[in-house]
């Protein structure tokens, strides 16, 4: 079977056509600017020729139909009909605490989306739009709804309670929901499988380090903690999150600065992170690049994320009581071998991590980075959040 995979955003949708039978990948493409002047197709598929279209894309139901006349293309399409698509995955933020687990779409489901746009006001509306928008061009087509905070619905009362009047909860729905839960589940039975671990008792902690950045703690490929919370904001200093930080420091900032509540919320959201802390940018190679020239401040953004990702790591291996493998994923992780070395070697010590500088020297595929002495197994594993949603919605409908 082959699935299309959609990830809606307010003004985007990046989309990938995997066949389920080798699970390779089709083709793959992105909407940009949707509703905005200057809208644009992008198109690629392997052994054809990039396609590119600048078009008026009013919403997300033009965007949509504009990726199945470029999948079923003559000229640079890969499939002759949508009736080859068997069904599509949608990437779906948040569903508060009514869905646990990834779900066909229904209208009950649609309303729960819908209900908690409160939750995840910048993706849910959009995630909904992309939907219906399939609902509309491919009536009939099944549509998944994977939400990324599935992993984080496995974690025990101790783990996602907030220590606040649970009135709050019981009203609002609000706990620890943790995010980037596609990636956490997919990297960390991969970490299982690729290390030979055992897949009942595996003690797993997966380090999603890029702009975005999270920490996730399981056992045997189940979700026991998470870095996020109720919004990706908590956890994590990131790119232009602040991350962990006194709740006082809002209304501090928000009494000095005469600013609101909200407005401070957008800088610890969008101004912060190793943005706010460097003054150079949110892009850690330009943060790297600045502390090589000396720029003290972009040195201390770097440590202090080096430090932040320890610190969790050390919680999650005293909260499982004991790890048996970390894992770094994602555009950081993957990539920025200096990184993962520093944060190994400055502060893993005391559980006996070691890295090996060779076998360190790795990107785009999954490795082991660890020593053979090391007493914990480190692994560097590509995360793929679109083969996981596939896989998902596979399942499903097939169910």
């Amino acid at each position: 079977m082959k699935i299309l995979v959609l990830n809606c955003g307010s003004s985007s949708l990046k989309y990938q056509l995997i066949d389920m039978q080798d699970e390779s990948v089709l083709a793959k493409g992105l909407c940009e600017r949707i509703g905005i002047e200057g809208s644009k197709l992008t198109h690629k598929a392997p052994g054809k020729d990039d396609f590119e279209l600048e078009t008026a894309m009013p919403d997300h139901g033009v965007a949509v139909k504009l990726v199945f006349d470029a999948l079923t293309d003559a000229a640079h399409g890969v499939v002759k009909s949508v009736d080859e698509i068997g069904a599509i995955g949608h990437r779906v933020l948040h569903a508060g605490k009514k869905i646990t687990e990834s779900i066909v779409v229904n209208q009950e489901v649609k309303d729960i989306i819908r209900e908690c746009f409160d939750l995840g006001p910048l993706h849910n509306p959009a995630n909904l739009l992309g939907i219906e928008a399939c609902e509309k061009v491919v009536p009939g087509k099944p549509n998944v709804a994977v939400f990324d905070t599935t992993f984080g619905m496995t974690l025990p009362e101790k783990a996602y309670y907030y220590a606040i009047p649970t009135e709050y909860y019981e009203k609002y729905g609000i706990r620890r929901y943790g995010f980037h839960g596609t990636s956490h589940n997919f990297v960390s039975h991969e970490t299982i499988k690729f290390g030979n671990l055992d897949p009942e008792k595996a003690k797993v902690i997966v380090c999603h380090l890029g702009n975005g950045a999270s920490i996730s703690a399981s056992i045997g490929g189940k979700g026991v903690d998470t870095s996020m919370g109720l919004t990706p904001l908590e956890g994590l200093i990131m790119g232009t999150r602040s991350g962990d930080i006194d709740a006082a420091v809002v209304q501090f900032i928000a009494n000095h600065e005469k600013l609101s509540v909200d407005e401070v919320l957008n800088i610890l959201n969008k101004k912060s992170g190793v943005l706010g802390l460097s003054g150079v940018s949110s892009d850690f190679r330009d943060v790297e690049k600045a502390a090589e020239e000396g720029n003290h401040m972009a040195q201390v953004a770097l440590e202090a994320f080096q430090y932040r990702v320890a610190k969790y790591i050390g919680s999650y291996a005293a909260a499982m009581n004991g790890v048996d493998a970390i894992t770094f994923t994602a555009g950081v992780g993957e990539n920025d071998k200096a990184t993962r070395k520093e944060i190994v070697e400055k502060y893993l010590g005391f559980i006996g991590a070691k890295i090996d500088d060779e076998r360190n020297n790795v990107r785009g595929k999954a490795a082991l980075i660890s020593s053979d002495d090391s007493k914990v197994k480190i692994f560097m594993i590509p995360t793929n959040e679109e083969l996981a949603i596939a896989r998902d919605t596979l399942r499903l409908v097939e169910a």
